[in-house]
This record gives structure tokens, C-alpha cells and sequence, in this order.
């Protein structure tokens, strides 16, 4: 295929320089926002006066042509293009003849792809944004059976306070719901019209921005040419938020690794999201949680390549831009394979109850319940943190638990664990202990309901 450029040169380019340049190996995907954005353009150009009515409507039927053909998959992009604009331009020339040249009035190719990418991208957001909804969705509904499931809460990955299952749940919907906010906010920066500022410059054309604007669906038109060929911050954004989307993703999987492990056994996962071995018959592994949390490290690179990429380039459009598109279209993919597959997994997940209980029980996670009793009584708390440190020691050394204690014995502690001593061993129980715990926010069964009634707004149920 003829180079769009190629009059100013007397010779071939070389085919190794040919393959390094060549980049409609992945830029193909965007031919659909290709056709679309130079339907608008060209509507815009017949509009305006800069092309006659008779050839705006040639140009905007030939590409719904081809659009529908390639959908159809009548036509294929020539894999001798040099671009995906170069594939599009090929063929609309095959159909139109000479007016086909008339497309490219008054834009480069610097702002064709810069509006292309902004398209595909504002696409892929409105499908994430689903994706993400339906996740917290499926969060909602395991929660909403769990409401009393207790089991350990951890930090350091000790057993620290008893919690309720649900709680632990909503944790990673409101994880989800920041991912989406961040989604949300980005689309907005990915919303904006570049095209018409040409190569770096504007033109000299009477061009109306706005209705092609309008036209796309954008909000808003970028203000600086050289800005609007330059910018790829919105690409950046968007894989900042994947890898934040990613780590939530990742952080939930080692969980649910953790508890499918016999030490934890807090979790049984179907067939149809686990392997098994080659060697071992015995073994059923979670491979997609696994997957989860290898496939975030790619997406952290999808960000550092696309910075690494623009930290040192100079305004305005660099041959090096070329590469900002696959670590995109690298993040996206994987968000769309990993978010359903997870969410599978644990929508068909058994949580085993009782196996949550018995971990919390014995595991001294009510001492704070006991320390609270006290400073309630007006011992400062960190008097009272000492007592029930007494107390553990002495459960530890005795080789019992908390739950073990009689009254007599607690008495000895302090003289305010001899009132009603009765009172002070209730609170040494799990369901006193979250059940106690009735803050905002807090994992009582009603602060929980109360939460996940908001959480339940958030989606707009």
C-alpha cells in the first residue's frame, strides 16, 4: 500500500524499518473509532463549507459502508497498512476514487489517533463500570446471608477481633466503590475532543470543533493544539486506577487463597474455578485467585511503561507514542478477564460457618471486650489494658482460654472484675464482643445492616 507521506521520498523504506514502524498489529482493534471519528469529521467538513454537501455525503456513506462490511466481515484491514487510519483511507480509495483524499482536509493523523484512543477508552470505562457494579452486587448479596457469621478479624495476619463475616465482605465493596469513583473521574479527562488541532498546530481551515464534539459525544473540546496531540494523561490515569483496581483485586484473592488452604479452611471452591494437578490426584487448586494476583505485577507495568514512556518527550508528537497504546489495551484486557472470573469464583464459594467460628473461638480476641468493661468502670484504659494483659498471661500459662475463666479466679485480677463478675465473663464472648461493637461503621450486626443498606444505595437498588 502507498505511504501516505511516501512523495517526499526517493526510496523504499527498509523492511526491518518497515516491521519496527508498522503498528497495525495492535492498532487495528480501534478501526470501529476510527470510521466514527471521520464520519463526524467529515460531516463537519461538509457542514462547514470546506468540502461540497455531495462530497461530505460520499465520504459519510462510503465509511458507514465499510463499516458495516468490516463488521460483517466481508472486508478485512490490509495487513500492508502502515496504521489503521492508512488501512481505513486504503479501502474508503478503493471505493470512492479521488474523493477519499479529501477526508484528511484539516486534520494529521496525530489528532486521528489521539481521538481514537479518547474514543475506545470512554468505551472500555462505561464497560468497566459495569463490570465493577456487577461485583459489588455479588458482594451485596453474600453479605446480606452473612450478617451473622462470625469469624477472626486479623491484623499482621494474628487473630486481633472477632468480626462478622459480612462486615469483612463490605470492606471490599467499598474498595470496589472507589475504584469505581476513580473510573467515574477519569472518564471525564478521557471525554474531551482533540481532534481538529491538526498536527501540532491548528489549521488554517474553518473547522467547527464543537460539532464534532457533539457529533462523538464528547463534553468538551481540548483548548491547546499542541496540548491535544501531546496529552496521554488520561491513559496514565486510567492505569493508575486499573492498578489500584488490580492490588483491591489481588488483596482479595490471597484472601480467598488463605482460606481455601486445610490450615484455614474458611472456604470450599467449586469445580468449575479450581485445577487440579498433573502428579498429585488428591490436589484442587485456586488458580484463578492465583492468576488474580499474578496478573496485577502486568498491570503495574502497563503503568510504569506508559510514564516511563512519556517522561522525557518533548512537545509535541513523538514516534514514540506509537507504544502508548498496547500497555492500554494490555490493562484492559486483563481487567476484563480477571474481574468476572473472580467474581465467579467467590459468588460460587461455600463458606464454612462453623469452621469460622471455632477459629475465633479460644484465640483470647475479646480481651479488648474486657479492657472496655473496665474503662467503663473508670479505670483509664491503659491501666485497664494492663489488667487484661495480666489476664491473658495467666490464661496462656494455665493452658486455657478466655472463655474459661470462672468468676472467682477473674476476681482476683482487679477489684472491678470482682462486681458483678457475672457481667465481666459475658463480654469475654463472641457475640457480645461484635455485637458490642454498634458504631458507624463497626461490625455489629445493625451497624452492619445499616451499612449495607448504603452500600445498597451506592448501586442505586
Amino acid at each position: 500500500m502507498n505511504k501516505l507521506w511516501g512523495s517526499r521520498f526517493e526510496e523504499p523504506t527498509d523492511a526491518l524499518i518497515e516491521s519496527l514502524n508498522n503498528s497495525l498489529v495492535f492498532d487495528s482493534r480501534l478501526w470501529r473509532q476510527d470510521i466514527a471519528g471521520s464520519i463526524a469529521h467529515a460531516t463537519m467538513l461538509g457542514a462547514t463549507g470546506i468540502l461540497s454537501a455531495d462530497e461530505s455525503a460520499q465520504l459519510v456513506g462510503g465509511l458507514q459502508l465499510l463499516r458495516e462490511e468490516i463488521e460483517a466481515e466481508i472486508l478485512v484491514l490490509p495487513p500492508d497498512a502502515e496504521d489503521v487510519h492508512t488501512a481505513v483511507e486504503g479501502l474508503l480509495k478503493e471505493r470512492l476514487g479521488a474523493v477519499a483524499g479529501k477526508l484528511h482536509t484539516a486534520r494529521s493523523r496525530n489528532d486521528q489517533i489521539a481521538t481514537d484512543i479518547r474514543l475506545y477508552l470512554r468505551e472500555e470505562c462505561d464497560a468497566l463500570e459495569g463490570e465493577l457494579t456487577a461485583f459489588q452486587s455479588m458482594l451485596l448479596t453474600l453479605a446480606e446471608r452473612e450478617m451473622e457469621t462470625i469469624l477472626p478479624g486479623c491484623t499482621h495476619l494474628q487473630h486481633a477481633q472477632p468480626v462478622v463475616l459480612a462486615h469483612h465482605l463490605l470492606a471490599y465493596f467499598w474498595m470496589l466503590d472507589r475504584d469505581r469513583e476513580r473510573l467515574a473521574d477519569t472518564r471525564k479527562r478521557v471525554n474531551r475532543l482533540p481532534l481538529g488541532a491538526g498536527a501540532l498546530a491548528g489549521t488554517g481551515f474553518p473547522i467547527n470543533r464543537h460539532q464534532v464534539a457533539e457529533l462523538l459525544g464528547f463534553e468538551g473540546v481540548l483548548e491547546n493544539s499542541l496540548d491535544s496531540v501531546a496529552d496521554r494523561d488520561f491513559l496514565i490515569e486510567f492505569l493508575a486506577f486499573a492498578s489500584i483496581l488490580a492490588m483491591h483485586l489481588s488483596r482479595l484473592a490471597e484472601e480467598i487463597i488463605l482460606w481455601n488452604t486445610p490450615e484455614f479452611g474458611y472456604i470450599l471452591l467449586d469445580d468449575a474455578v479450581t485445577t487440579g494437578s498433573s502428579i498429585m490426584p488428591q490436589k484442587k487448586n485456586p488458580d484463578v485467585a492465583e492468576l488474580v494476583r499474578g496478573k496485577t505485577g502486568r498491570v503495574y507495568g502497563d503503568l510504569i511503561a506508559l510514564l516511563t514512556l512519556m517522561k522525557g518527550l518533548p512537545l509535541t508528537y513523538n514516534k514514540d507514542l506509537q507504544e502508548d497504546k498496547e500497555p492500554v489495551f494490555d490493562a484492559v484486557d486483563t481487567l476484563h478477564l480477571v474481574l468476572p472470573a473472580l467474581q465467579k469464583t467467590l459468588a460460587t464459594a461455600q463458606f464454612r460457618r462453623e469452621r469460622m467460628l471455632a477459629a475465633a473461638r479460644g484465640d483470647y480476641s475479646t480481651a479488648t471486650d474486657l479492657a472496655d468493661y473496665l474503662a467503663r468502670r473508670g479505670l483509664p484504659f491503659r491501666e485497664a489494658h494492663e489488667v487484661v494483659g495480666r489476664v491473658v498471661r495467666y490464661c496462656i500459662e494455665q493452658g486455657i482460654t478466655l472463655e474459661d475463666l470462672d468468676a472467682p479466679t477473674l476476681a482476683t485480677f482487679h477489684a472491678l472484675l470482682g462486681v458483678n463478675t457475672e457481667s465481666a465473663l459475658e463480654v469475654l464472648t463472641l457475640n457480645y464482643s461484635v455485637s458490642a461493637r454498634k458504631s458507624f461503621g463497626g461490625t455489629a450486626p445493625e451497624a452492619v445492616r445499616v451499612q449495607w443498606e448504603n452500600a445498597k444505595a451506592r448501586l442505586g437498588r
